[in-house]
C-alpha cells in the first residue's frame, strides 16, 4: 500500500482509537531518537518475576535498545528515587510504581510530563491516562482457600460470607495496617461495606500475616482455610498444591501499577518507548498469563488458559483513592488495637 493510501485512511482508522498518520510520523521520530540513546534505565518492584524478564527480553530483541534495571521493593523504589531527585543525580528514565506513590511524586516535581503513547489508545474502562502517569498492569487480590478445608460448595461467593461462624478463627490476612495487600481490602471493603462490617470481621479473630509469600503457604499447608489478601500472580507458584484463588461476586480490590518519566531522565525517548511497549498487546498477554490483571482491550477474549481467561474477567471493586489513604491506614491501626 502507497504512502498516498495509507494517509486516506488515516481519518479512518482514528475514528476507531488507532494512531492517525501524522501522529504516526511524529512515533516514528521518536522510536529513532530512543534507538539512537541506546539505552533505558527502568525503575519497578517486580523482584524478578519471569513474566517482567520476557517482556523486557522482547522489548531489547524488537529495537535494540538494552534495558538496565533497578529492581527493588516499592519503598526502596520511592526513596532511591527521591535521593536523585532532590539532587539532581538523574538515573532513571521510566518508573512503574503504584499511581498514588507517583501523585506524591507530582508534588514535588520529581515526574515529567509523558508525552504521547499510542497504545494509550487501548486502554480499557476504568482505565485512562493523564498528563503525567498510564497505567500498564494492576496486582489484584482476591481470595486463596484450602480445597481440602474449604469444599466448593462452601467457598465464600462474597466478602460477607466471611462473617459466618464457621470461618471464626480460620481466616488469615496480611497486616491491614501497612501500605500493602492487607490495607488496599481493608480500605475498599471499609468505603464499600462500611465500619461495622469490618468490625464484625475482625471479630472473627483473623491471624495476621506479613510474609505474601509465606502466608499463601501457610493456606496450602493447611494452617488456615482462607487468606483474604491473595494477590493472583503471586499464586502462580502454587499450581499442583491443594489452593485455588477465588473471586468473589462483588469484586476484588486492586493496585494500579503506573508507567511514568522521571525529571531530567536522561533518555527520556526510551522510557517512553519501554512504557508504550508495556501496553502492546503481547505484553499485555504475557501479564494476563502470569495472573497479573491487564488494561488494554481484547486481551481476555485472545487468552487460552483457563485459570488466566478466569482472572482476567475478574470483576473488580477498585483502588484506594488517594485522597483516601491516610485516613484509610489511620482508621486500620485504631480498629486493630
Amino acid at each position: 500500500m502507497t504512502r498516498t493510501i495509507v494517509r486516506t485512511l488515516s481519518a479512518c482508522v482514528a475514528a476507531i482509537g488507532c494512531v492517525s498518520i501524522g501522529d504516526a510520523d511524529e512515533w516514528d521520530s521518536v522510536v529513532a531518537a530512543a534507538q539512537k540513546e541506546g539505552t533505558v534505565s527502568v525503575y519497578h518492584a517486580q523482584l524478578g518475576a519471569p513474566h517482567w524478564k520476557s517482556v523486557v527480553k522482547a522489548f531489547q530483541d524488537k529495537y535494540g535498545i538494552q534495558v538496565q534495571e533497578f529492581d527493588a521493593r516499592a519503598s526502596e523504589m520511592t526513596e532511591r528515587i527521591r535521593t536523585e531527585q532532590t539532587s539532581n543525580h538523574f538515573v532513571a528514565d521510566a518508573e512503574f510504581h503504584g499511581d498514588s506513590s507517583i501523585i506524591q511524586q507530582r508534588q514535588t516535581n520529581f515526574v515529567a510530563e509523558l508525552g504521547e503513547i499510542p497504545n494509550a489508545a487501548s486502554l480499557r474502562a476504568p482505565f485512562a491516562r493523564d498528563t503525567w502517569q498510564v497505567p500498564a498492569w494492576t496486582q489484584i487480590v482476591c481470595m486463596l482457600v484450602n480445597t481440602n478445608m474449604v469444599k466448593a460448595d462452601e467457598e465464600p461467593r462474597q466478602w460477607k460470607d466471611l462473617l459466618d461462624a464457621r470461618w471464626t478463627g480460620k481466616i488469615l490476612t496480611d497486616d491491614m495496617r501497612a501500605v500493602g495487600s492487607g490495607q488496599t481490602v481493608f480500605a475498599l471493603l471499609y468505603l464499600k461495606y462500611g465500619e461495622d462490617f469490618l468490625k464484625q470481621l475482625i471479630a472473627q479473630n483473623m491471624g495476621v500475616g506479613r510474609d505474601l509469600q509465606d502466608d499463601s503457604r501457610k493456606i496450602a499447608r493447611g494452617e488456615y482455610p482462607i487468606f483474604i489478601n491473595q494477590i493472583i500472580a503471586f499464586a502462580t507458584p502454587l499450581k499442583g498444591l491443594p489452593v485455588k484463588v477465588v473471586i468473589p461476586a462483588d469484586g476484588c480490590p486492586f493496585t494500579p501499577i503506573q508507567g511514568a518519566i522521571l525529571r531530567g531522565a536522561p533518555h527520556p525517548n526510551a522510557g517512553r518507548l519501554f512504557i508504550n511497549h508495556l501496553l502492546d498487546r503481547q505484553s499485555q498477554v504475557t501479564y494476563a498469563n502470569a495472573g497479573m490483571g491487564v488494561v488494554t482491550q481484547g486481551v481476555a477474549e485472545g487468552l487460552t488458559d483457563p485459570d488466566a481467561k478466569r482472572f482476567a474477567a475478574a470483576k473488580l471493586m477498585g483502588s484506594i483513592p488517594f485522597a483516601e489513604r491516610e485516613k484509610m491506614l489511620q482508621r486500620a491501626t485504631d480498629m486493630f488495637k
